[in-house]
C-alpha cells in the first residue's frame, strides 16, 4: 500500500475533513512490549509478566497505551506524505484516549483523518486524528488528536 501524497498548504486545505487512509497491520509482540517497558521503566505486570497477566483483567499481557500511541511516527508516513515543506515537527496533542486494550499478539493499524489546517509563519499547523485499531476489535485501542507543524 502506498502513502497518499498531499502537496503543500493548498493541498492540505483541500483535504481537511477527509479520512486519509490506513496503514498496514503491525503485530504487537511481547518482545516489543518488553523493549518499551525497558525504555520507559514501566514494568507493570499486566505488560511484562506473561504468566501473572493470564489471570489478570485482560486474560493475558497487553501493550502499554503509550506504546500504541508511539507507533504513530512509524505508521503515519505509510498512510500520508505531505510534500512542499523542508521539515516537520511533532507539536503536541490535544486529546488522547485508550478505549480498549491491545493484547500481545494483536495486529494494530493506524487510520488518519485531517481535522484542521492553519497557516503559521513559514508553514502550516495540522491537526490529525489518529485512530489505532486492533484487527477484529469492536472499539479502537487509541484515539488521539495529534498536532504537526511543517515548515517551508
Amino acid at each position: 500500500m502506498s502513502a497518499r501524497v498531499i502537496k503543500g498548504i493548498e493541498g492540505l486545505k483541500e483535504a481537511v475533513g477527509q479520512h486519509l487512509g490506513y496503514s498496514e497491520y503491525l503485530e504487537i509482540t511481547q518482545d516489543r512490549v518488553n523493549t518499551f517497558a525497558d525504555a520507559t521503566g514501566d514494568h507493570q505486570w499486566i505488560h511484562v509478566d506473561v504468566e501473572k497477566a493470564k489471570s489478570g483483567p485482560f486474560g493475558g499481557p497487553i501493550a502499554h497505551g503509550y506504546l500504541t500511541l508511539s507507533l504513530g511516527p512509524m505508521l503515519y508516513p505509510t498512510v500520508v506524505r505531505v510534500e512542499g515543506f523542508s521539515m516537520g515537527v511533532n507539536y503536541g496533542a490535544n486529546k488522547v484516549r485508550f478505549p480498549s486494550p491491545v493484547p500481545v499478539g494483536a495486529k494494530v493499524r493506524l487510520g488518519v483523518k485531517l481535522l484542521e489546517v492553519e497557516e503559521i509563519p513559514n508553514g502550516a499547523q495540522m491537526t490529525m486524528e489518529f485512530t489505532f485499531e486492533c484487527e477484529g476489535a469492536p472499539k479502537p485501542s487509541c484515539v488521539a488528536e495529534i498536532i504537526f507543524r511543517s515548515y517551508i
